[in-house]
């Protein structure tokens, strides 16, 4: 290995190392498209064609890519070209696999690549873990839990309605991987440096061959441009967010022994051997906090850059994108873990939930609904919670705050005041769509899950063009090398 310059040995190195296992192999497939595109519109010769296509191959078909930086290339494109020309059996000079090509148009195009199947198995795993919630959130429909606001109890709910309604957030992240998706799969192949070409190339048939939406249409954007990056980058921080202040909740709901702490996500102390520890879940924490770091970096090199090819705004930014992909793809796959063995250990009784002060809300609700105004009603409730907790009520005492208030109210509102405080399965028979009530969770479950099955599909199809692309390019190959034109 040469001796490598302060530069070589300090940016061009680690910068290979990073980009060469993401980009080598889609580069490859990449240039396949390319020669099959040059040689379809007559602008190679017939041997040199065949003679490349057969070498790319060759590159593709081995099992040790041996991505080693030795100082002979700065960068895996030219590794690309240094291996091709071996394989190919011709001089390095003679290689035109970047003829009509620039390390900007295919860098930005095998990006796109590389971020597309990884947008894609983050997509699957969010609309599996919906599907999961939903499952979920059917089966616990009536186990009551003490909902928080503030870290602090608030109002009785059920494990189904947390888990239905992050069901929903999945769908949402779902639907945005998806809008994401077809922004980044549009094909700047073509735009070369910037500004095109003079000679007669074919954009639209790479974009065919290589499993594309569409073609660019200014081929300054397709090579300047990082909108998709930038929504990469915001999806998986996002998931990732919001994932995480579930594994915080749930985490607390360990912690009070109202679930299962499923031993398979924990390890054990060092010294107390009691300790069954869900770390799991901080991790993911962490790795939440990771996501937000990426994207805030990819943030400031793209708003740190110029409008127009800059290794700021693309090439930088490759490594907080696929770092933070791969983290949203093992986020989603243990919260579907996590979320798959959700089992309800000791969950509040209605005694403990009244005890909290939980039920407060819907004893004004009561008064309210008698004709006691809302703002009277609050005052009452608040006057009672401060004399003794709801379970300590008694007619006299509520009477007497209602009185005290300057209200009026009979015994039949008093009881159902008194019953309202007591009774927080009540919940469960609550008609209001999209709240606790059993029936309702259910509803929304299976709103969850037939959404995220048909976002699955929608997905699938995806996958399913890009399957439908790779043989369309093989075909294309073998005809070249077939001498078949037509």
């Amino acid at each position: 290995m040469p001796t490598l310059s302060t530069y070589w040995q300090n940016h061009l190195r680690v910068a290979f190392e990073e980009s060469a296992p993401q980009l080598y192999r889609p580069m490859l497939e990449a240039s396949l498209a390319h020669v099959v595109m040059l040689a379809e519109q007559g602008l190679l010769p017939a041997e040199r064609a065949k003679a490349l296509l057969s070498g790319l191959r060759t590159l593709l078909a081995e099992e040790d890519d041996r991505l080693e930086f030795d100082g002979s290339v700065e960068d895996v494109y030219f590794l690309v070209e240094q291996r091709l020309a071996a394989a190919a059996g011709i001089a390095p000079s003679e290689l035109d696999v970047q003829l009509a090509r620039s390390r900007n148009d295919l860098d930005a195009g095998v990006f796109r690549m590389v971020l597309r199947e990884n947008v894609l198995e983050q997509a699957r795993l969010a609309c599996a873990a919906a599907a999961v919630a939903a499952a979920q959130a059917d089966r616990h429909a009536e186990v009551l839990i003490t909902g928080y606001t503030h870290r602090r109890p608030a109002q009785p709910t059920t494990l189904g309605h947390v888990l239905a309604g992050y069901g929903e957030a999945l769908l949402s992240q779902a639907e945005e991987l998806l809008s994401v998706y077809d922004e980044l799969n549009v094909s700047p192949l073509g735009s070369c440096a910037f500004a095109g070409t003079d000679l007669p190339i074919a954009p639209d048939r790479l974009t065919e061959l290589l499993g594309f939406r569409e073609t660019f249409t200014s081929s300054y954007e397709a090579v300047a441009g990082a909108e998709h990056l930038v929504r990469t980058g915001a999806v998986q921080a996002r998931i990732l967010a919001t994932g995480a202040r579930l594994a915080r909740t749930m985490l607390d709901w360990m912690t009070f022994r109202w679930v299962v702490t499923p031993d398979s996500y924990c390890q054990g102390s060092s010294i107390m051997p009691q300790k069954k520890n869900p770390v799991v879940l901080e991790h993911m924490c962490s790795m939440a906090g990771a996501a937000a770091a990426d994207l805030a970096a990819t943030l400031n090199n793209v708003g740190a850059a110029w409008y127009e090819d800059s290794n700021n705004a693309t090439t930088d930014v490759q490594q907080h994108l696929w770092r933070a992909g791969d983290r949203a793809v093992r986020f989603l796959t243990l919260m579907h873990g996590l979320l798959g063995e959700l089992e309800p250990l000791e969950p509040p009784t209605p005694e403990e939930i009244v005890a909290t002060g939980a039920t407060t809300t819907a004893v004004a609700e009561a008064l309210a609904a008698a004709g006691v105004p809302w703002r009277g009603a609050h005052t009452v409730v608040g006057t009672l919670v401060r004399q003794a907790p709801p379970a300590e009520w008694t007619t006299e005492l509520v009477a007497d705050a209602i009185a005290k208030a300057g209200l009026q109210a009979d015994d039949t509102v008093v009881e159902a005041a008194l019953a309202a405080g007591l009774r927080p399965q009540q919940v469960l028979d609550r008609p209001q769509t999209g709240g606790p009530g059993s029936a309702a969770v259910r509803t929304t479950a299976r709103r969850v899950d037939e959404r995220a099955g048909a976002l699955a599909a929608e997905f699938d199809a995806r996958r399913a063009h890009l399957r439908q692309a790779e043989d369309a390019l093989t075909a294309a190959v073998d005809a070249v090398l077939a001498g078949d034109r037509t």
